[in-house]
């Protein structure tokens, strides 16, 4: 773990303040806007569009999705084609014998846990966000993040995706506790982010970890964030 995401004790931690918060949404707001993405409503496309969008790059996700869309009419014939045929379809995307197996798992166990029977999870708009979050959790290779993009992007309930660079900038803000696992992450972001913001802190805080809040040799300088970041000085020329 590198120097500037080192743990930092649960007995340690604070949580952000609501107005600390507000006032770094404020900032972000005013470079990044206000993202506009009204729920799709297809909770089955996002569950494999996040599956595919592990470990590659946008374009090559999109290309993977489009290809699978394109080879196969309906969800049940994915489910049901040899797996083979599925990882030719979604190569693109990389990792594409990995990924395969894991969707067409993933399509089966819906299929198997599903009370209604079949694929359908449109049952998710209505449910209590807890219980379809317990539901996707319980799929194979699906966790906190993957589940909170599909709850979030389909349907805009409460739930806020934590990715890498959604952590990274938190975790350097300290809006988030240094180190903490995932889990945590996911439950102090949902915190601390006010209702109905969920979409627009989460895009905009991924927004800045791309464009400035870099893994390596972050934008200090440039940062609007920098006057409230607690771990800007680690990154200062010697």
């Amino acid at each position: 773990m590198s120097a500037d995401l080192a743990t930092v004790p649960r007995t340690a931690w604070r949580a952000p303040g609501r107005a600390r918060v507000a006032r770094l949404r404020d900032r972000l707001r005013d470079v990044y806007g206000v993202p506009c993405a009204p729920p799709h409503e297809d909770p089955l496309a996002e569950l494999v569009l996040t599956v595919l969008s592990q470990s590659t790059n946008d374009r090559n996700r999109d290309v993977a999705f489009l290809r699978l869309r394109d080879r196969f009419d309906t969800w049940d014939a994915v489910r049901d084609a040899p797996v083979p045929e599925v990882e030719e379809a979604i190569r693109p995307g990389g990792i594409s014998k990995v990924k395969s197996q894991r969707i067409h798992d993933i399509l089966v166990a819906i299929e198997a846990a599903n009370s209604a029977g079949g694929l359908d999870l449109g049952w998710m708009r209505d449910a209590p966000v807890s219980e379809s979050r317990d539901f996707l959790c319980a799929l194979p290779g699906v966790g906190r993040k993957t589940a909170a993009c599909v709850l979030l992007f389909s349907y805009g309930l409460r739930d806020v995706p934590v990715d890498t660079h959604v952590s990274r900038v938190g975790m350097r803000l300290h809006v988030l506790r240094p180190g903490a696992p995932f889990e945590e992450l996911h439950d102090a972001m949902l915190a601390l982010t006010p209702s109905g913001a969920e979409l627009e802190l989460h895009v905009n805080l991924l927004r800045h970890g791309r464009r400035t809040c870099h893994a390596q040799r972050p934008a200090c300088p440039s940062c609007i964030l920098r006057r409230s970041c607690p771990s800007s000085h680690l990154f200062q020329p010697r």
